[in-house]
């Protein structure tokens, strides 16, 4: 939609009070959450693992204005304002001070791509020596669909959102950084244990058609159709939680395509909650905050947030209380785990990665399951992934593709009889091929790199593909058979380190829903992964070398920047000065309602305010202003409304239950550009307003 039309929504809202980002107002209808004020809790550490653990965080937010976003493939979802900050949250793990290290990093974007992980360990090469490197650093994405994309160097991907953003890039590659950075000083001695519990209420399948193909025993495992497994890493220091890592499956996509507004959706709410709301920490506070909480996919391919099965709808038809809900529920699921059954890792680290050509696999009969070898194919996808999630939303919705379960697409079959090549038609089977990609040089990447870690008796395999429920099962079995451990002790991690779309059972990508249609590299995709997870944990258990194979070359750059949101010169409106107040707040509010003030403003994009903040809302104390929210924070958002050179900030600010009554300002702070291309500062402030 229009960018006209999405602020006079906003603005519409306004009048009704909180409107759709309604605070709830008890802890029941977010699943009975309790003690959401609570201090860090005690945790008994006898159970757990003594190792060298550092923790760290950081700001990697994109630009807020004109970005196209990752994950929908909208060409009309560009971002047009912030609403909550995108992190990096890194965890390092080492026996010792002096021995080789395992450096986790979960990210709250779209996906993990090739150059930026390359890049990451460019600039961590640079600072660190050898330290970090291909081996021994997985970053993985939560996938959020809202935050800004163009980060890609490949066509397929960043063409979706009008070309390379550079300043998007870098921005994701420094908060990295400045996470590893952080817990790279922040090493110390931890206890470390590994627990699990269940969340049945946080996702639903929304490929049930293909899940029914898959065998009896398998999809018994899952009854509702779900992996309710919720997972935790637990990180103690004198007995306080200080560090955790969740792995749940359900894709961040409770915010919908309609939303234009940079957030990093249920997984970012649910460790945003943890640390800021339940442990009380102030991001902009400086140090290394007292709690770091990362919530990471497993294998979600085909499971959606979306309860209703229909976008932005279930458990309510609200997409904003929808994430909060969702987030809290992964919160809590994970929080009461804290200090309950904890199992020991145990000692060791050990790691084994490989760089894998997934177009030219030749899959071993033990994987294949029917005494044949077979081989993965030159990437393609099927009309059904142009026809997008139906559950989730994006895709091509406006062209005449549907998934298997709605009738396929005889008609692309019908014509890729005839232009798409018989061997490339017969190593896909049953998909009707719409985009032979693999056939264009470098429109999508081909080698992929794959790690399985050992964190004393765990392991995780992380892989840059979208596993769904029943290829994470099968990934673990095999893992588990392999290393003679529980399958309990493996735990799959996709969105790692690239993106190569989705993994499906051959079963599965039969049916040619959503899913298998983007399975690029064929239905022996999931076989040919099992087999190199295998090999890994062979090499692994018998303690030999593996060759880890080298990467594609990086291709950052190399795609057009987009022409779209980047700043020349900022003017203010006509007469007016940078930072004047043009729509000024109520003189009182009571809390439940929402603030609104509109400044004459600045184009983001020439200063992201990495680390800071473009709004604040403060509170008198005695003479002084103090910050009490920024916009980082759930109850704030920020909407840029840019015309050529002149750009105005919209805030808001939805009062929370429980907020001091006394007397409360709005401060916008930000860069602007001059005509010489050089920053200045701008800083405008509200009148003061009460809160009864």
């Amino acid at each position: 939609m229009s960018m006209s039309r999405h602020v006079s929504m906003r603005n519409g809202e306004q009048h009704h009070g909180v409107g759709r980002r309604t605070v709830l107002g008890g802890a029941a209808a977010l699943g009975g959450v309790v003690a959401l004020h609570s201090v860090l809790p005690a945790v008994a550490s006898a159970q757990a693992t003594r190792m060298y653990v550092g923790r760290g965080i950081g700001d990697m937010t994109g630009e807020s204005l004109g970005a196209g976003m990752n994950g929908y493939a909208d060409t009309e979802q560009h971002s047009v304002g912030l609403h909550l900050r995108q992190r990096a949250r890194a965890f390092i793990f080492a026996d010792s001070p002096s021995s080789p290290r395992f450096l986790h990093v979960t990210a709250e974007i779209g996906l993990v791509f090739q150059s930026i992980q390359q890049e990451v360990l460019r600039r961590l090469a640079a600072e660190f020596g050898d330290t970090y490197h291909e081996g021994n650093v997985v970053i993985t994405a939560t996938h959020t669909h809202s935050a800004p994309g163009g980060t890609s160097g490949h066509p397929m991907v960043d063409l979706s959102m009008l070309g390379f953003r550079p300043v998007t890039f870098d921005a994701n590659c420094a908060g990295i950084v400045d996470a590893v950075r952080m817990a790279h000083h922040d090493l110390a001695p931890s206890s470390v244990g590994v627990t699990t519990g269940h969340l049945h209420d946080a996702g639903v399948n929304r490929s049930r058609g293909s899940f029914e193909r898959d065998p009896a025993e398998e999809r018994a495992q899952f009854p509702t159709g779900i992996d309710p497994r919720s997972q935790s890493l637990q990180v103690t220091r004198d007995g306080s939680l200080v560090g955790v890592i969740n792995w749940f499956a359900s894709h961040a996509t409770s915010m919908t395509t309609s939303n234009r507004l940079s957030s990093s959706d249920n997984k970012g709410y649910a460790a945003w909650f943890w640390e800021r709301e339940a442990a009380g920490q102030d991001y902009l506070a400086g140090g290394t905050p007292a709690l770091v909480t990362a919530f990471a996919q497993t294998n979600p391919g085909d499971v959606s947030p979306n309860l209703d099965l229909q976008p932005g709808r279930g458990p309510t038809p609200d997409e904003w209380l929808n994430t909060r809900i969702n987030g809290e529920r992964q919160f809590a699921a994970a929080r009461d785990q804290v200090g309950r059954n904890v199992r020991p890792l145990g000692g060791g680290i050990d790691v084994r990665h490989q760089w894998v050509d997934m177009s030219m696999v030749d899959v071993r009969p033990e994987f294949t399951g029917d005494g044949r070898t077979h081989r993965t194919a030159v990437a393609a996808l099927g009309a059904a992934f142009a026809a997008g999630s139906q559950e989730d939303g994006g895709g091509a919705e406006e062209l005449p593709f549907t998934e298997g379960d709605r009738g396929g697409n005889p008609a692309v079959r019908a014509v890729s009889e005839v232009v798409i090549p018989a061997w490339l038609r017969e190593a896909h089977g049953a998909k009707d091929i719409l985009l032979p990609v693999g056939l264009v040089p470098h429109a999508i990447q081909r080698v992929y790199p794959f790690h399985l870690v050992r964190l004393g008796g765990h392991y995780l395999f992380s892989l840059g593909f979208e596993p769904t429920v029943v290829a994470g099962l099968r990934l673990r079995r095999t893992l588990a058979a392999e290393l003679a451990v529980p399958e309990d002790h493996v735990t799959v991690q996709g969105y790692s380190n690239a993106y190569g779309h989705y993994v499906t059972t051959p079963e599965e990508y039969s049916a040619q829903n959503y899913e298998g249609g983007a399975t690029a590299f064929g239905p022996w995709t999931l076989p040919a992964i099992q087999q190199v997870a295998a090999d890994l944990a062979r090499s692994m258990r018998s303690g030999t070398p593996l060759d880890p194979g080298t990467s594609e070359r990086d291709l950052t750059g190399q795609i057009p920047v987009s022409p779209l949101g980047n700043p020349l010169v900022d003017t203010p409106a006509p007469l007016r000065n940078f930072g004047d107040v043009l729509d000024p707040p109520l003189p009182a509010y009571r809390t439940g309602q929402r603030v609104t003030v509109r400044f004459c403003g600045t184009n983001p994009n020439s200063d992201l305010r990495r680390g800071a903040t473009y709004l604040a809302v403060e509170r008198r104390d005695g003479g002084r202003w103090i910050r009490v929210h920024d916009d980082g924070d759930w109850s704030t958002m920020i909407v840029f409304e840019g015309l050529l050179t002149v750009t105005n900030a919209l805030i808001t600010w939805d009062i929370p239950p429980g907020t001091p009554a006394g007397e409360y300002r709005v401060v916008y702070t930000a860069s602007g550009r001059g005509l010489d291309g050089r920053l200045f500062p701008v800083r405008g402030e509200s009148p003061a307003f009460d809160v009864r």
